[in-house]
């Protein structure tokens, strides 16, 4: 049996020429896939985010912004993407598809959005190529309508995930642990619950030999009823934004570490793609479908 997946055409949408957001994987993950028999009965197409759901999370003032299409100049210059209808409409699907994802894995024990993951995200504005972030809205709203009490964020994209530790900072039900690259962006780190950092070129046996050691007694010691999973790519050694040197196999193994982590504890896990930087798309996409085959795997 193959998890569920959530997608949504919006997820992929159209940047000016020669924009340096590899905006193409988010389709082509899709495609890949379809082709490796990952979603044997199509997507779950999620109901896009509207701003009550989001700021629950954000700033109502900023949630307003993007929705109106009026974010100054100078916050969507942190953000990295222009603020137009696409992208705001392809924020709100991606948060709306973590959260759907988020439900289907608490009723099934594992589920995926091919998007999300969008971590550096403040409370008050976005950053990074992060508009809304969708796990913490994901989060907010299950715990706020109390389908869920405590939760543990896995976040294992190269990049701290500064948004998330933001969003979530009144949240102690809320857990971050981050695993990042330590000499990597936000230059300025906001603390979360738990930050790992790691030195510039480490591998395969060195990263999860960590992930090993630190994962494993933190599921046990806060006991969450859901796990969210942040399998972003970028700490692949071609990653163009990434500095550490996980090869495909390093990060198959990473995925499948974490899936059964919180598999083999009953927990329910919900994954999204976080970050992958480079111009051949192709392996991206075929790196951000290895989660997706760790879940198959070990449904």
């Amino acid at each position: 049996m193959t998890p569920p997946i959530v997608f949504h055409p919006a997820y992929e949408v159209a940047l000016p020429e020669g924009h340096r957001f590899p905006m193409r994987k988010y389709g082509r993950l899709a495609e890949v896939l379809r082709a490796r028999g990952l979603a044997p009965n199509g997507f779950v197409r999620p109901e896009p985010a509207d701003a009550a759901l989001i700021a629950q999370a954000h700033d109502p003032g900023y949630v307003t912004s993007v929705f109106d299409l009026t974010v100054p100049r100078a916050v969507e210059r942190e953000i990295g993407l222009p603020i137009d209808a696409g992208v705001a409409a392809r924020a709100r699907a991606s948060a709306g598809g973590t959260l759907a994802a988020a439900r289907l894995a608490l009723a099934e024990g594992l589920a995926g959005s091919a998007a999300g993951g969008s971590h550096h995200a403040r409370r008050d504005s976005g950053a990074g190529f992060c508009i809304f972030n969708d796990v913490a809205v994901a989060a907010r709203a299950l715990q706020g309508e109390g389908a869920i009490r405590r939760a543990l964020i896995v976040d294992l994209d190269v990049h701290q995930g500064d948004g998330t530790a933001d969003c979530l900072r009144d949240a102690p039900d809320l857990f971050t642990l981050s695993l990042h690259g330590e000499n990597n962006y936000p230059t300025r780190k906001i603390p979360g619950d738990l930050d790992i950092g790691l030195p510039d070129g480490l591998e395969d046996a060195g990263y999860l030999a960590v992930l090993e050691a630190r994962l494993p007694p933190l599921l046990d010691a806060i006991r969450p009823e859901l796990v969210f999973y942040n399998a972003g790519v970028d700490p692949h050694r071609d990653d163009r934004l990434g500095r550490l040197a996980l090869t495909d196999a390093g990060l198959a193994a990473r995925d499948r570490f974490v899936v059964a982590s919180a598999r083999g504890r009953s927990i329910p896990l919900v994954a999204v793609i976080g970050g992958g930087y480079g111009n051949d798309i192709d392996a991206l996409a075929g790196r951000h479908a290895l989660v997706f085959e760790a879940m198959a795997g070990l449904a």
